[in-house]
């Protein structure tokens, strides 16, 4: 058997401690299938002194990170602490210059920063590994460098953050409004310290701009993303949906088209019966679509100790392998510029907006509609109030250019009492 392969981690959170479970109570397993030892030689956290429930002293302990990724005895930087910049972005990029291979869960680092960190790792001949960044345990960045390496990938798509998809599925089945959902997964620890991370889109965006890298061969751009987060999203919306035959998820589609590369991230409405219509609770799902393979689906926990420590040891056991590629599939000099596109293929919208109960509110709006060249599919008006009216309409396929220009001329009108909510039917 060759060295050892001798790791830093750099953050003892959930997921660290979770990484040094699995070298312990695998080491044996890990080393018959790498045909190394691998082992952890020392770690970094900004606590020495809290209680981690994993006696932690047979490691050396380095109270700054950079250190940690600098020493001569460590092989393979193993970078846990999130944030996209600070500490992780310094000491990644010190990893690096010291010669050291990296693993990260850090999607946010390499959203934003992942072009200039992909090009110092490669002219170094050093890699970056992120599986455990997408999706917590699923194989997705592994499936779409690797496995489908042989085809054009057409477009990516799936749930990508369990809170939000828990907060709308505990919805749908509880009759609970948003507030209260919300309130109920932040008392069960599931928001992200800053919960607009979460409910905002935000979190699901970076992973979103991982794999737009990876699958179309363009520079992570998470800045030309559309993203819309769950926070307008009603009981009465979810309701609605689920009687005309959805669900609504909050959904990440990336596609190359004539124009450029459309990202966006927003809830929509898909079909109760697809595969992601019937995601429940904080399970993740990606579906790939390839020119050969035509579509395939990936599901399984998108976070957790178990299941994100799992991807982060997968990575390392391609290292200790000796299996090298570039960090996004491809060199990243060759990685090419994205151009944004804003949704340009005509899909149906769901739209919600409270009237004036007046005479004419209704025909004023479906003359604006129609004088955008958006046409009505059904509508349906319900539970009048003493000085509004809420309005149900779906459209048929249109652009979100003409739906936008008629949402922009009907908050003009004195027949508007809050501003309009518009979610895209997405075809799965």
């Amino acid at each position: 058997m060759t060295s050892s392969l001798r790791l830093g981690i750099a953050g003892l959170g959930t997921v660290g401690i979770g990484v040094v479970k699995i070298v312990r109570s695998q080491a044996a397993l890990l080393a018959a299938r790498t045909g190394r030892q691998i082992e952890i030689v020392a770690v970094s956290a900004r606590d020495a002194t809290k209680d981690r429930g994993v006696n932690l002293s047979r490691y050396d302990w380095e109270d700054d990170p950079v250190a940690l990724a600098r020493r001569d005895d460590v092989d393979v930087f193993v970078e846990l602490m999130g944030g996209s910049d600070g500490a992780a972005r310094d000491a990644t990029h010190a990893a690096l210059d010291a010669g050291k291979d990296v693993v990260t869960a850090n999607k946010a680092l390499l959203a934003l920063h992942g072009q200039a960190l992909a090009e110092q790792a490669e002219a170094a001949g050093r890699v970056i590994r992120f599986e455990a960044a997408v999706a917590g345990g699923i194989p997705v960045i592994k499936a779409l460098s690797e496995g489908l390496a042989g085809n054009e990938i057409t477009r990516v798509m799936g749930v990508m953050n369990g809170t939000c998809n828990y907060i709308l599925t505990r919805m749908e089945h509880s009759g609970l409004p948003y507030a209260d959902v919300f309130q109920e997964a932040s008392d069960l620890g599931y928001l992200e310290a800053d919960p607009t991370l979460d409910v905002g889109g935000i979190d699901a965006s970076h992973k979103l701009a991982l794999l737009s890298a990876i699958s179309f061969g363009t520079r992570p751009d998470f800045d030309g993303i559309e993203i819309e987060g769950i926070e307008r999203v009603s009981i009465d919306d979810i309701r609605a949906a689920a009687d005309m035959g959805y669900r609504i998820k909050l959904l990440g589609v990336a596609q190359r088209t004539g124009r450029g590369l459309e990202q966006r991230m927003q809830p929509c409405l898909v079909p109760e019966a697809s595969a992601l219509g019937q995601l429940e609770g904080g399970t993740n799902m990606v579906v790939l679509e390839g020119d050969s393979v035509e579509q395939i689906v990936l599901r399984g926990p998108g976070a957790g100790m178990g299941p994100t420590a799992s991807a982060v040891m997968g990575d390392v056991c391609d290292i200790a392998r000796g299996f090298r590629m570039p960090v996004f599939g491809q060199p990243a000099t060759s990685l090419e510029a994205s151009v944004p596109a804003r949704a340009v293929l005509p899909a149906p919208y769901y739209l919600r907006m409270r009237l004036a109960d007046k005479p004419g509110a209704l025909a004023k709006i479906a003359t604006i509609l129609g004088n955008s060249g958006v046409s009505i599919d059904r509508m349906r008006q319900y539970g009048h109030s003493d000085s509004a009216a809420p309005v149900l309409i779906v459209t048929h396929k249109t652009t979100r250019v003409a739906l936008d220009e008629a949402l922009t001329a009907m908050q003009a009108t004195d027949v508007m009492r809050s501003a309009p909510v518009a979610l895209r039917i997405e075809a799965v």
